[in-house]
């Protein structure tokens, strides 16, 4: 009886220190995540090289310190921004990519969610798109990377609507490139509170997508 005792008061300690260790986690996460946000405005509305990380902290109400406890330096900070601004991209099309939808259906899924993600995170990809000359090499790199991942498996995709005749264009890869630089186009003109909305964009990137890889549509049933 007394083992058990032991036993259970043992697994009661585990569980509080386990509990403990996560809302640190947690924690530490949301005060990471408060700065990239600010970063992120901040680097939005002025510019990189004319925030510093006094402003940042300033504009947290913490000390530069706390800044160094999370992030190494500034362009830390930036290459987080940036690969949000990458990585939200890829993952929308790796959903898409994840269906079981023939290859016409599955582009028009990507673009939209694509779109959407491009549209939901879009001052991170306007900062990376003003600010990837600050970036350090290692950084740089890395994001290059990720931006040639989704145009592969892009292309890939087209490659296997063309073969399934859904698709006619003169080059997979260019064309994958094209439909890559047209979607984070749009968050450089578009306004949450402008002339068209989300669903706007979507529908209008889904139509020019369509025309440019010249989808052929099934006829309709009588």
């Amino acid at each position: 009886m007394a083992a058990r005792v032991s036993a259970s008061k043992a697994n009661k300690k585990a569980e509080v220190q386990s509990h403990k260790h996560e809302l640190r986690t947690e924690v530490q996460e949301f005060k990471r995540r408060r700065i990239l946000e600010q970063s992120r405005e901040l680097f939005f509305a002025q510019g990189y090289e004319a925030t510093t990380l006094d402003t940042i902290a300033a504009e947290l109400k913490v000390t530069k310190p706390f800044l160094y406890s999370y992030f190494r330096n500034k362009s830390e900070i930036l290459n987080a921004i940036c690969e949000i601004g990458i990585r939200s991209p890829l993952a929308a099309l790796d959903e898409a990519l994840a269906t079981k939808l023939p290859p016409g259906e599955k582009l028009r899924l990507a673009i939209e969610r694509v779109t959407s993600a491009v549209l939901l995170n879009q001052q991170c990809i306007v900062v990376y798109r003003r600010e990837e000359m600050n970036l350090e090499p290692d950084e740089w790199q890395v994001l290059t990377d990720l931006k040639l991942e989704f145009d592969r498996k892009l292309s890939s995709l087209l490659v296997e609507g063309a073969k399934r005749g859904e698709f006619t264009f003169d080059d997979p890869d260019f064309t994958a490139l094209s439909i890559g630089g047209l979607l984070t186009w749009a968050a450089l003109w578009w306004r949450p509170m402008g002339r068209w909305s989300q669903t706007d964009v979507v529908m209008h990137m889904i139509r020019n997508v369509e025309r440019m890889v010249g989808r052929k549509t099934r006829p309709t049933a009588m």
